[in-house]
């Protein structure tokens, strides 16, 4: 496969030719903003067991990271306050690093089931108040700091996307077996054959006890 070039007249370089190829923004879609977590807010992200936090590191590189555990894992602090407990990872600190260099993050919430989300946008801080860790233990342990967004903007997100993904369809689900494992996906990406005298098999009943080990 060749690498794909656009042709320059082909690429939208400043926002006003971007605004030309669409209708004039909805004016609910303008007014929905928020800067404070309101009563649906609340109530959103208190069902919300997953979400994902976006960070941009100080050269500029973006990325995404997904956050989950039982629902109402994320403490609403105040109408101005989130915080989010960080859980044992693998210790790349992606997220983490990209905060303390840049502190502007945004927040997805999901809800299984509900095909509308919840963005919230602000800067973030890490973290290490006891009394707030102690507040979000899970099985008796307490996360090593937490990341705690002040809120700029708050606004909840149509279910095209998800309308679109089928995403909570029972009928869309695909079969995990139809693609190699994680473990043998990894040394495949990083050239790395697994030792002949070790079963791929075990590789991942490994990783699997590893994710029941480690997961608090």
């Amino acid at each position: 496969m060749g690498t794909y070039h656009a042709k320059s007249q082909h690429v939208i370089a400043d926002e006003d030719a971007l605004r030309a190829l669409f209708p004039p923004v909805h004016t609910l879609a303008k007014l929905k903003c928020l800067d404070h977590l309101d009563r649906h807010a609340r109530d959103f992200i208190a069902r919300a067991p997953f979400l994902c936090v976006g960070t941009q590191g100080a050269d500029g590189t973006a990325d995404v990271s997904p956050r989950g555990d039982p629902a109402g894992f994320v403490a609403v602090l105040d109408d101005h306050t989130l915080a989010i407990p960080d859980r044992p990872g693998n210790n790349r600190l992606d997220t983490l690093s990209n905060i303390i260099a840049n502190p502007n993050v945004g927040v997805l919430f999901m809800i299984p089931g509900f095909d509308d989300t919840l963005r919230v946008n602000g800067q973030a801080s890490l973290v290490t108040d006891p009394d707030l860790l102690a507040c979000m233990a899970m099985h008796d342990r307490a996360p090593r700091l937490a990341i705690v967004l002040r809120v700029q903007e708050v606004f909840l997100h149509c279910a095209k996307a998800f309308r679109r993904s089928r995403l909570w369809d029972p009928a869309t689900l695909q079969d995990r077996a139809e693609m190699p494992s994680l473990m043998q996906i990894i040394h495949d990406q990083i050239g790395s054959a697994p030792d002949p005298d070790v079963d791929t098999r075990k590789m991942d009943q490994d990783l699997e006890k590893a994710y029941k080990d480690s997961m608090y």
